[in-house]
């Protein structure tokens, strides 16, 4: 079998505590290969949080390649967690994180794999709790049948109080089984159990209601949010791969949530509000976590870091810190508007200079208005100019294509974007040696976001509007051979817009693939779009619906969405006025620094937005090299 270092266990800052001497035992899984899963910071997070109690132990496991996964059938060999390689159905709680609806299938192989049975309804009180987190946990309904409950939002407390109910109950002995843990559970308010909800449909397929069918259930569940991140400094102690992984970085979250306001983007809207970390919360966790794990380059994530309040400083401060040591940093993509040199200079001073990412979303003004990505081609080609102008050669742009009120013409003016940025390039270089890439991914309405009630453009259309561009792009004798493109066909966006706004009949259609031997479908070479049309025109025939009623479809203000009884703390009526500007291209402010919108998170939640600036700087730890203090001086 191939990369068996990958189930092998043991890396450096993993833990195995002692079974006998824990009661609440966590299995965690990032439903993907090793390579992926093991960066994810939910699942590193969670894994720490839960370790550091007493009485409770977590260990992880991952998506197992077919290769093995034929052998262990073969074996008899269930599905195990690489630390201590116990089955899986050993333990009390199996959380599987969710960031993409394309796991699904894979999840249904762990069960299987496991021993779990993979209906809910099935199970008995010899099995797990099986629990989704994660973003695609904010409509878990495609998978109500598979999974026991869901929490939606942040996990670092959440797991914690969930925990404490499963102590009790079994040191009570166990009352009332299964049902009993997972009523104590909903009635909370902070985790969804599927199985105590009804949902009743109208005679053209769409759903009539949604009904708790326990008493004490709530109508609806909400989110869970940290507030202050100082206080959850995790992870503190990152897991270092054994083997080969997608991010070989230690990374570090400097603030969660973002109010950009972009309509498509559902993170950014499920994570409201901004939460920043301070910048000496920044530094201290950078420090620990470099000393533990060996690290060589930072990733100051977050859904648009730039926009830190305090970025500047955390970049210099972190570049003069590890200026010796030689430690990288980076961000994950700039927003054209808050990148400037002085940030690009700091993040490149110790690293390599690699390419600079932006985002523009959008290739005409118009649709950037639509989407409100309030970034103009002025400012982007001001921004490549000065990159340009810097030293830099390569810069990557990345857009979407299928958005709502999309032409042809708003998708062919990338391509005149691309020019314009190359032509600039080489006149502020003097060189003809310059790139820019051209990056694009189809678009897939998801929910919680304005966009939940706009019609998804069809995989032919996708491909048409595509390829048009890159006859564009290659037919441009002058520029077009400095211009890299890449794309995606609009098959597998076809596939997540089915599972993203799904409801519980679409859960038919994910055991039908994983029966037909559906896997991995997040990677290309696994990835069968027929085998899920095929399987998605049987399983949901019965009932009256087909794909495109999932995803070409546009939803109307009157229409239940499967998701509607799942609290974002976003107020229904603003994301469908959010909608409405968007069709008349009208433009929204960020809220961090403008008066509030209503969004309806801050009042429902009873949370704030917190950000500094604190106006401290980022002193170096320790002076190297250092004579003596002089009196009234510290370090």
């Amino acid at each position: 079998m191939q990369k068996p270092i990958q189930y092998v266990g043991g890396e450096l800052n993993s833990t195995v505590k002692d079974w006998d001497s824990c009661d609440v035992r966590w299995a965690l899984m990032y439903p993907d290969a090793y390579e992926v899963g093991l960066p994810n910071q939910g699942v590193m997070i969670l894994y720490e949080v839960l370790n550091e109690q007493d009485g409770v132990l977590a260990e992880r496991t991952y998506s197992v390649w077919p290769d093995l996964e034929a052998l262990m059938r073969e074996h008899r060999v269930p599905q195990f967690t690489v630390d201590s390689h116990r089955p899986v159905r050993a333990f009390d709680v199996f959380g599987l994180s969710f960031s993409t609806e394309l796991g699904y299938t894979n999840m249904l192989a762990a069960l299987d794999l496991a021993g779990i049975p993979l209906e809910a309804r099935d199970r008995t009180d010899d099995d797990p709790i099986v629990m989704a987190g994660g973003h695609a946990a904010f409509n878990p309904e495609p998978i109500a049948d598979f999974i026991d409950c869901a929490i939606i939002g942040d996990g670092e407390q959440a797991v914690l109080e969930v925990t404490r109910i499963i102590r009790a109950w079994k040191e009570e002995g166990r009352p009332g089984g299964r049902e009993e843990l997972l009523l104590r559970l909903a009635k909370t308010g902070g985790v969804y159990v599927p199985g105590f909800y009804d949902v009743e449909y109208l005679p053209d397929g769409r759903i009539a209601r949604v009904v708790p069918n326990r008493s004490g259930v709530p109508w609806r569940v909400s989110k869970h949010t940290v507030m202050d991140l100082d206080e959850w400094p995790y992870p503190k102690q990152p897991l270092v791969p054994l083997a080969e992984t997608v991010h070989e970085r230690m990374s570090v979250e400097i603030f969660r949530g973002c109010t950009r306001g972009c309509r498509f983007c559902q993170a950014g809207m499920i994570t409201r509000p901004v939460r920043e970390r301070s910048i000496t919360g920044i530094g201290e966790m950078v420090d620990k976590g470099l000393k533990a794990t060996g690290f060589e380059e930072v990733g100051l994530l977050s859904l648009s870091s730039a926009d830190h309040s305090e970025i500047g400083d955390i970049a210099k401060g972190l570049a003069d810190r590890y200026e010796e040591d030689k430690i990288g940093l980076s961000l994950p993509s700039t927003r054209v508007d808050a990148f400037n040199i002085d940030l690009a200079n700091e993040l490149t001073r110790n690293g390599r200079r690699s390419g600079l990412t932006f985002a523009p979303e959008g290739g005409s003004e118009r649709i950037r208005k639509v989407i409100n990505k309030m970034v103009s081609e002025d400012d982007l080609i001001r921004t490549v100019a000065t990159a340009y102008g810097n030293g830099w050669r390569q810069v990557k742009l990345y857009f979407m294509c299928g958005l709502p009120t999309e032409t042809d013409d708003d998708v062919l003016q990338i391509a005149d974007m691309a020019t314009r940025v190359i032509a600039k390039g080489r006149e502020v270089s003097g060189s003809n040696d310059i790139r820019c890439t051209v990056s694009i991914g189809g678009f897939v309405p998801k929910p919680h976001t304005p966009f939940q009630w706009a019609p998804q453009l069809s995989a032919e259309e996708t491909d048409e509007r595509l390829a048009k561009l890159r006859d564009k792009i290659r037919g441009d004798k002058k520029y077009g051979r400095s211009i890299g493109f890449r794309y995606h066909d609009g098959k597998p966006g076809i596939v997540e817009g089915l599972l993203s706004r799904g409801d519980r009949r679409t859960g038919a259609v994910i055991r039908a693939v994983y029966d037909d031997g559906g896997r991995f479908d997040g990677w290309r070479e696994h990835f069968s779009y027929d085998r899920w049309m095929r399987c998605a025109e049987k399983a949901l025939a019965p009932f009256g619906v087909d794909v495109d009623w999932y995803t070409t479809r546009e939803r109307t203000y009157e229409e239940v969405l499967p998701w509607d009884h799942l609290d974002s703390g976003l107020d229904k009526d603003w994301l469908w006025e959010d909608w409405q500007d968007a069709l008349d291209e009208t433009e929204v402010e960020d809220c961090r620094w403008t008066p509030c919108f209503d969004c309806g998170v801050c009042p429902q939640m009873d949370t704030s937005i917190q950000i500094g600036p604190t106006g401290k700087k980022l002193l170096p730890l320790t002076v190297k090299n250092a004579g003596p203090v002089p009196s009234g001086h510290a370090h």
